[in-house]
């Protein structure tokens, strides 16, 4: 992980003036926080939230690209209470990709994804912001078999510690839509690549156009209440049934399945007796023990 700052920093580049002959719809946001925006998912979607917001602000602990018209790039790190306070004052809403995004030791993932996403709630209380988009995880789910289809009602299995990191996540939004009524819709994301790497991925695989789909029909839907959806294309493998999640109008309009003749030469035979194979979790669910 990149060295944590003590504080937010941030600078603005303001929206610059539109000519009066240019007819625009009107951004659906006044400032909209993207965390995470120094990561792979957060670059993406970066150029794509932009039209969402009069203020797209931006936040990570690493470092970012500097500030482009109507954007504000802040530094600040989750386990920082006080930066988090920064970040989050004065946004409307926010799409929280930030935090540790692969499984590992217990310690780091604590401060960024458990401490971190209390921090961040806690600030959108105290700023009453309306609505987060949470970035949560297929691994919150990892322990099914990938012989069964199971909708986001089913109970949590994760599959190692950044799987519990995110079930944590799910319930602190649950509880702060109970309690406060700030509106959450958990992302349990597939697998968000240009295209899928291996087998697993041809049922995980979420293309970019599709993830735009979901994180702004998240963010636009009039009603969403405390919503848990999962982040995956229309692949014709799946083990994710997302009907409860129909509310939100998301229409995937990707498949993997244009990919799944490269996939498979890739991985020309698949071990049936693999945990990594048999659980929807993949390699999550073989990773550690970490500390000994």
């Amino acid at each position: 992980m990149a060295s944590m700052p003590d504080r937010a920093q941030h600078r603005v580049v303001p929206q610059p003036a539109l000519p009066a002959a240019d007819v625009v719809a009107a951004p659906a946001l006044d400032r909209l926080l993207l965390t995470g925006a120094a990561g792979g998912l957060g670059r993406e979607l970066r150029p794509r939230l932009r039209r969402l917001a009069r203020l797209l602000r931006l936040s990570d602990v690493a470092e970012m690209a500097p500030a482009e018209a109507g954007e504000e790039v802040m530094t600040a790190a989750l386990q920082d209470a006080a930066a988090v306070d920064r970040i989050v004052a004065g946004s409307e809403a926010i799409v929280h990709l930030g935090g540790i995004s692969t499984e590992g030791p217990f310690a780091p993932i604590l401060e960024a994804n458990i401490v971190g996403v209390w921090h961040l709630y806690e600030a959108a209380r105290r700023h009453k912001v309306k609505r987060v988009v949470f970035a949560s995880s297929n691994h919150v789910t990892g322990f099914y078999r990938q012989d069964e289809v199971i909708s986001a009602s089913a109970p949590v299995r994760p599959d190692g510690h950044y799987g519990l990191s995110k079930a944590f996540g799910e319930n602190v939004a649950r509880f702060y839509f109970d309690r406060y009524g700030i509106e959450s819709v958990c992302l349990r994301i597939g697998s968000s690549f240009p295209e899928p790497k291996d087998r697993r991925m041809l049922a995980t695989w979420l293309s970019y156009d599709d993830l735009e789909r979901l994180v702004v029909a998240s963010l636009t839907t009039p009603v969403v209440g405390c919503t848990v959806v999962y982040g995956v294309s229309d692949n014709t493998t799946s083990w994710w049934d997302n009907t409860s999640a129909s509310h939100l109008g998301f229409r995937p309009q990707d498949s993997s399945e244009r990919f799944r003749a490269a996939a498979e030469a890739r991985q020309p035979a698949l071990d049936r007796a693999d945990p990594a194979t048999r659980f929807q979790g993949g390699a999550f669910v073989k990773q550690g023990p970490f500390e000994r």
